[in-house]
């Protein structure tokens, strides 16, 4: 394994033990998933790279593309809950209420 690999695989991983496992705050569990997109992003990137070829070189610009649009709703949600929750704490969100 690669050093490149073996980083970019710990953090993702990392991202994602995070999100498993400190899922107190709204805030906190964004931005894991933003650190798992980046780290998806740079291997991507990487791969296109290394293949040498045109067709891949699109492939991490439209993950990019995801990852903003996946930060910009998570920003949303988060001052939507802020409004009406008064705290981003994900132990207060009731799925069940209207």
């Amino acid at each position: 394994m690669t050093p490149v690999l073996f980083s970019l695989s710990s953090a993702f991983l990392l991202g994602f033990m995070g999100l498993t496992f400190h899922r107190t705050h709204l805030l906190s569990a964004l931005l894991c998933l933003e650190g798992m997109m980046l780290s998806l992003f740079i291997a991507m990137a990487l791969w296109a790279l290394q293949l040498e070829s045109t067709g891949f070189s699109s492939t991490p610009v439209l993950l990019l593309a995801f990852s903003a649009c996946e930060a910009s709703t998570g920003l949303a949600l988060l001052v939507a809950t802020a409004r009406t929750h008064g705290s981003d704490s994900l132990n207060n969100l009731n799925l069940l209420q209207c």
